[in-house]
């Protein structure tokens, strides 16, 4: 049964240097709180509202493809 079957959780180790080098300040990846096996983006301080990012680094990807 699937119930017995290893769940493979993303770790750091799986993100590429290029995203882990472009993260904003103050920006972390850590367990995500919605899917324990995946990495969520947490803030290490409040950002306000409308800050903007960039440059945008990587591929980006449909919705449907997250």
């Amino acid at each position: 049964s699937t119930a017995d079957s290893p769940v493979a959780v993303e770790t750091l180790d799986d993100v590429p240097e290029h995203v882990l080098r472009g993260l904003p300040e103050d920006v972390r990846l850590f367990p995500s709180a919605v899917d324990k096996t995946r990495l969520g983006v947490w803030a290490t301080k409040s950002i306000l509202k409308g800050k903007k990012f960039g440059p945008f680094v990587g591929d980006k990807k449909k919705r449907s493809q997250v």
